[in-house]
């Protein structure tokens, strides 16, 4: 079976977007061991101008790809950002990012870092990132089995990464949604009380949000809430009215 049909059968597999890329990293941490047993494998995302591990093969990968992102630099960020390969042969003779980087690795005894990038289109960028104990893993045949793995799996991360950002788009939209109607209501609410136009329904939550330093959204939630519940009514009054509820 190809590497494409073993990650295509991780997509069917998985119970959702999460769990398919840790199963990735670890096939690939797998694919990428060659004889040994020793290599490390995590999944570089950036997306709107952040960079997260999205999948690990242990928690030692996870670890040291976090390394990078707390010091804004490494080589799973370079390739990602540029999409390039790059090649640490000996994390003891490397200072392209500086001495903290290296050393900070090398601490996990690990010697050899590699990383590749997937082309997954639009904004979002990826890299493979690949680890090993020993300096120079990922020379010569290595490095072919890396780039031809890479090249195979790209079409299926990029699938996932794309229902992965419809997902999230379509849970803001929700989100969004919800806050909308949850305002309106409010809106609602606080014309009736004070038998005033929608726009001095909206000055009057919008003030009250500012003077209580609280969210437009939650102040709405608290009112809806105290109008349909059956203790105290939250009023929010016209400014310059006088009186503290309806009728005064």
């Amino acid at each position: 079976m190809s590497a494409t049909d073993q990650v295509q059968n991780l997509i069917l597999e998985s119970a959702d977007f999460e769990d398919f890329l840790n199963e990735l990293a670890r096939f690939s941490a797998h694919q990428m061991a060659g004889d040994g047993d020793d290599a490390l494998c995590g999944i570089t995302l950036l997306r709107d101008r952040k960079a997260a591990t999205i999948g690990w093969s242990s928690p030692s990968a996870r670890e040291v790809d976090e390394i990078q992102y707390s010091l804004s630099q490494g080589p799973c960020l370079t390739a990602a950002k540029e999409e390039r390969e790059v090649y640490v042969p000996d994390l003891l003779e490397e200072d392209r990012w500086g001495p903290d980087y290296a050393a900070a690795v090398a601490s996990h005894g690990l010697r050899s870092v590699f990383s590749l990038p997937f082309h997954l289109q639009g904004e979002a960028r990826a890299a493979l990132n690949l680890y090993s104990d020993f300096p120079h893993k990922f020379d010569g045949r290595a490095a072919e089995r890396a780039r031809d793995f890479t090249r195979e799996i790209s079409q299926a991360l990029r699938l996932a990464v794309r229902f992965s950002l419809h997902a999230d788009s379509a849970i803001n939209l929700k989100a969004t949604l919800e806050s909308r109607t949850i305002i309106d209501i409010a809106v609602g609410i606080v014309m009736a009380q004070n038998r005033c136009s929608q726009e001095a329904a909206v000055e009057i939550l919008t003030e009250a949000s500012s003077n209580s330093n609280t969210k437009l959204r939650d102040i709405a939630k608290s009112l809806v809430a105290s109008v349909g519940g059956p203790g105290a009514r939250t009023y929010y009054q016209e400014p310059g009215k006088v009186g503290s509820g309806p009728g005064a």
